[in-house]
């Protein structure tokens, strides 16, 4: 079974560590889709860009149906969030 090292938010430094600072404000904690990218901060933080562009940016769906979107697919994918 593969296994990634993943950086606590005691370990983190730098702008690991303002990313974790971010999605804490964010989320209210470091969630494992945002710890498994720990070893890559700048992805980690293009990913949340990318995240927050699709979820809150302008779009002809609204919020309630991308939402779903994400749950549909989730379920789908059998993530357990």
């Amino acid at each position: 079974m593969p296994w990634i090292k993943v950086y606590s938010v005691e370990e983190a430094s730098g702008f690991l560590k303002k990313q974790y600072e971010a999605a804490i404000k964010r989320a209210g904690r470091i969630w494992h889709i945002v710890s498994i990218m720990s070893q890559n901060p700048r992805a980690l933080k293009a990913s949340m860009d990318f995240y927050g562009a699709v979820m809150f940016g302008r779009s002809p769906l609204s919020r309630g149906q991308r939402e779903m979107l994400a749950v549909v697919v989730s379920a789908e994918n059998h993530c357990i969030y």
